[in-house]
């Protein structure tokens, strides 16, 4: 892996609010990082303006280009055979967006990409939670639902490089939630950030009891007002959390059921609720699962830090670049 002449790689976290990007060398350690904000840019081509920019400065930091082997990138409906990040329902860019070819040409450096949540689970089997672990699922709650299966050490891309999109697993099948993507029900339209401000909208309109929620205007919620009113013991924020989680550990329930891991990671802004979060997840997940698995299966927390997780994943990915 390490060079000489090439001590360090690049990796790029592309979510649907953040982008985040480092320089990592071969101990895996993150040793410079910026970021830019996703939405910001509805052209692509300024988006890889402005990132090309900011990652140039870190480069430039390091000795210039000749210190960089490559680039990894991990970004939402990344598609690791092409390159391309296709249909990515949270990003403001539609169609087919040819990202590494677009990132090669701009900076001189050879680019691989996979899907974001790919990227993190292959940062946490390396550095994290799943280090030995052979069979894992890595789950990320943030703007969206993202998943990464690992199965005897392999992470699994499927025949088109789309395998594991259990965010758009449909989990209500009647009258479900129109989500990003087009379709509806997916877990992704509950259990993401923007899902739990979708249910405190519906509770707060639906109840009458009070909530320190009321006082924001609905619109404006976000899942860390939720978060934040849980703490403070607002009953109806802590039924949210309550409302998710269930709905999250039945879906984990079915995901355990074609997998059989060892373990279920969760990672993102969402993780960060802690016991408010887990807590139903494990309960509800215990009562749906098959009696072969029940106790068997762990739900653990990342161990690295959120923006760490997916830029040292990407840049596992920047070793393999040619």
């Amino acid at each position: 892996m390490l060079t000489t002449n090439k001590p360090y790689a690049v990796g790029i976290d592309i979510g649907g609010t953040n982008t985040v990007f480092g320089i990592v060398d071969a101990r895996g350690s993150v040793v410079a990082s910026n970021s830019i904000k996703t939405q910001k840019y509805l052209d692509v081509n300024e988006y890889i303006d402005e990132l090309c920019k900011g990652l140039q400065s870190l480069i430039d930091e390091v000795g210039g280009v000749d210190k960089i082997k490559g680039i990894g990138i991990g970004a939402p409906n990344g598609n690791y055979y092409t390159g391309n990040i296709e249909f990515a329902p949270n990003l403001p860019w539609k169609g087919v967006i040819p990202l590494a070819e677009l990132v090669t040409k701009k900076i001189g450096i050879p680019v691989n990409l996979t899907n974001d949540a790919n990227a993190a689970a292959i940062g946490e089997m390396t550095y994290g939670a799943a280090r030995g672990m052979k069979d894992f699922i890595m789950i990320t709650l943030g703007t969206g639902v993202g998943s990464g299966i690992v199965i005897n050490g392999q992470l699994v891309y499927g025949h088109d490089g789309f395998a594991g999109e259990l965010g758009h697993v449909i989990v209500r099948k009647q009258n479900g939630r129109t989500c990003g993507c087009g379709r509806t029900g997916c877990l992704e339209a509950y259990a993401s950030a923007t899902g739990v401000a979708r249910t405190a909208r519906e509770f707060l309109e639906i109840r009458k009891d009070a909530s320190l929620l009321r006082q924001i205007p609905a619109n404006e919620i976000t899942s860390k007002d939720v978060y934040e009113a849980a703490v403070a013991g607002d009953k109806l924020a802590q039924e949210i959390f309550e409302f998710t989680g269930s709905i999250l550990g039945e879906a984990f329930a079915d995901f355990v059921a074609f997998s059989a891991p060892e373990a279920i990671i969760l990672f993102g802004g969402l993780s960060r609720a802690g016991d408010l979060i887990m807590n139903p997840i494990v309960n509800s997940m215990e009562r749906s699962l098959l009696n072969i698995w029940k106790g068997k299966i762990k739900v653990l927390f990342s161990e690295l830090k959120e923006s760490d997780a997916a830029v040292l994943g990407a840049s596992a990915l920047g070793w393999e670049a040619k």
